[in-house]
């Protein structure tokens, strides 16, 4: 379901829907490390440059804290549904996950806790992998919809600032372009969308 690099180039982690995680060595292409974690993860992320701490979101509605260097995860915080998605500001201060409960939560990594959630009236996530981004200055985040609209919300003010309505199906996923300058779509129906500063 997800895979991110870990610290270097030579080594991805990844997450599965068998509900392991495993951390591969691409120089012998081989699986030199898994973790059980007991339910299927639908994403990750890597939170250092060393790479020895991963975050993982998962089916059963939590999200879990790994040290590569232990066997076990090592916090977990619990939420009132499914996690679909988690995604890092660049600074690594601040994670976000997309949860089955039609919301976003924004946690302080500093004080593993929540501080914002976002949610309005039209806005369901419409599946288990639908997937929520950062801007890449941190200020806005954007996640799909079921009904096919594309929601920003600003980071700071909690606040909806833009709805996007294109897609005529469930948006699955965001992304925005490196600089800021264009966020793309993609929905369950195979549609992928690229929208403009205009």
């Amino acid at each position: 379901m997800a895979a991110k690099f870990l610290g270097e180039a030579a080594k991805v982690v990844t997450g599965s829907h068998d509900r392991t995680l495993k951390i591969w060595d691409l120089r012998s292409k081989a699986c030199v490390e898994t973790k059980f974690a007991g339910s299927s993860c639908n994403d990750l992320v890597t939170v250092d440059y060393s790479g020895s701490t991963i975050i993982s979101g998962h089916f059963d509605k939590s999200i879990r804290f790994w040290d590569t260097r232990c066997e076990a995860s090592s916090n977990n915080i619990i939420l009132n549904g499914k996690v679909t998605s988690l995604d890092l500001t660049k600074d690594a201060k601040y994670l976000l996950c997309c949860v089955r409960d039609d919301t976003l939560k924004l946690l302080d990594l500093r004080m593993s806790q929540i501080i914002n959630t976002f949610s309005c009236d039209g806005f369901k996530v419409g599946c288990d992998w639908a997937r929520a981004t950062f801007s890449p200055d941190g200020q806005y985040v954007s996640v799909g919809s079921a009904d096919g609209s594309v929601y920003l919300w600003g980071v700071n003010s909690a606040k909806v600032e833009t709805i996007l309505k294109e897609h005529m199906s469930a948006v699955t996923a965001t992304a925005w372009q490196p600089y800021g300058t264009y966020l793309a779509t993609v929905d369950r129906a195979k549609k992928l969308i690229v929208w403009g500063d205009q």
